[in-house]
């Protein structure tokens, strides 16, 4: 098990992390502000929440599942990444996709983080890459003909 180690904006104690269920994924974070997201815009929704993750690791930021069904609302870049060296206020970059405002409140869950570990990668310049079956094929070439 790796520790992360966090800490919270002050007066934001009560918005720790946390995950619903102990066999959970993501741990839910939560809003430190009320806010309206409007139809067809983007609200940045601080967490309180600053990070020190260790060098391997990331914070991905998710969308939770039922704001997405019931309220059309979504994580913009999903999944944000929270990089290592980043020690500013987790942010949830949100994107109402519905027709009506949604009201976000101090405490509503607004999205979920997984922290995920990095496979040590190197990339190596080649002037040839290996044949496959799809090659070059992209956005929406699969079972196209």
């Amino acid at each position: 098990m790796i520790q992360v180690k966090f800490n919270m904006e002050p007066g934001c104690e009560d918005l720790k992390p946390a995950k619903a269920h102990f066999d959970d994924a993501a741990f839910d974070l939560r809003s430190r502000v009320d806010m309206v997201a409007q139809p067809g815009k983007v609200a940045l929704v601080p967490t309180g929440l600053h990070l020190e993750l260790p060098v391997g690791y990331e914070a991905q930021v998710r969308p939770r599942s039922g704001l997405a069904l019931k309220h059309q609302i979504g994580v913009l870049n999903s999944p944000g990444t929270i990089d290592a060296g980043y020690r500013g206020e987790v942010c949830s970059i949100l994107f109402n996709f519905g027709e009506t405002p949604f009201e976000i409140k101090r405490g509503d869950r607004i999205s979920q983080m997984v922290i995920a570990a990095l496979p040590e990668v190197e990339l190596t310049e080649a002037a040839d890459l290996s044949e496959t079956g799809r090659g070059a094929g992209g956005f929406g070439s699969t079972g196209k003909k």
